[in-house]
């Protein structure tokens, strides 16, 4: 009999542990189906952005206001124009749609700016039919006048204004660059989060050297890069037993799966990979993650987890400072 890959994530009965977290391929309907006959057990939409849905409306009704003031007709003449969706309203069709035609659940994701807007837009997507609310924390803390207690007070505050907001599961995606990690995922689940999301890749700009222009960069994530989440993941599953961990950045294989299930995630999610790939990737991924449970004679993904977590190795410190003690004294030896 073939391992059972079934697991739990923010309440919500998974047919497995590979969730397609937000990109691209889960903004379009046609690749949500692909995704789920892939066999992937969730879907994570792309972040609803305040700032990009703002930028719309700032310059939609600065085209409607072009001319008026300069003939008297251009008042009352507006020309022809198709149905436009802002961009709150295009992913609230997107939610809709993808409800209406997927069996998988959807998770919405989230990042605002403004008091009051995290819990307006998370209270739209619920309505829309959302299955859980992921709130991207994706913000750089650049104000030297405030200082860590003060940034992350902001965000508690945030959590518990959408968590008294909606009824649904809430999941929030943490940066790296928290000052202490531990202390604030525990204060965001006593606010009222049902699970963790580690972690949020900040895309870093660089510099044009002929204009000097910040341009925008995409670099995707390779394998090396899940070693963050499962470092934290390890340290956070035995302080934090009934809170969903998800891990993200740098899951492409089914080892990789298999080692953030190992260190105590509950699913692990695809944005790189799936795109590199495609949605099928998540097909070979799960076959390639039954034959090591089988090998491994792991009957279950429940069976496997949390096996090599902090609280399941002989020596907790690999995950902290003795893993680098361990690494300085094997380079000097060579």
């Amino acid at each position: 009999m073939s391992p059972d890959l079934h697991t739990r994530y923010l309440g919500l009965e998974l047919s497995g542990p590979v969730i397609a977290s937000a990109s691209p391929l889960t903004g379009r309907l046609e690749d949500l189906l692909r995704l789920e006959d892939a066999g992937a057990a969730a879907v994570v939409l792309p972040s609803l952005f305040e700032e990009e849905v703002i930028d719309e409306e700032q310059t939609l009704h600065d085209h409607l206001e072009r001319g008026v003031g300069t003939f008297a007709e251009s008042t009352d003449y507006f020309p022809d124009m198709p149905e436009l969706e802002l961009g709150a309203e295009r992913h609230l069709r997107l939610l809709s749609e993808a409800k209406e035609r997927l069996n998988i659940p959807v998770i919405a994701s989230l990042n605002a700016v403004h008091p009051g807007s995290w819990q307006r837009y998370a209270g739209e997507f619920v309505d829309a039919g959302a299955d859980a609310i992921e709130l991207n924390l994706y913000a750089m803390a650049t104000d030297p006048d405030k200082d860590a207690a003060a940034v992350e007070a902001a965000y508690l505050e945030v959590i518990a204004a959408v968590r008294a907001a909606i009824p649904v599961p809430l999941a929030v995606k943490l940066s790296p660059y928290l000052s202490s990690t531990a202390h604030f995922a525990a204060a965001a689940v006593a606010a009222g989060v049902d699970g963790l999301v580690l972690f949020n890749r900040f895309y870093t700009p660089d510099l044009d050297l002929k204009t000097f222009g910040v341009l925008p960069t995409l670099e995707l994530s390779t394998s090396a890069d899940l070693r963050l989440p499962l470092r934290w993941i390890a340290v956070l599953r035995p302080q934090l037993p009934r809170t969903s961990l998800a891990a993200t950045s740098g899951v492409h294989t089914s080892a990789d799966v298999a080692k953030a299930l190992l260190v105590g995630a509950d699913v692990a999610c695809m944005t790189s990979a799936l795109l590199h790939h495609g949605a099928e990737h998540v097909s070979s991924v799960l076959d390639g993650l039954e034959v090591w449970l089988e090998e491994n004679l792991y009957e279950s993904v429940d069976q496997l987890r949390g096996s090599a977590s902090a609280a399941g190795v002989a020596d907790p410190g690999q995950f902290e400072r003795a893993q680098y003690v361990r690494l300085l004294t094997d380079a000097r030896r060579h």
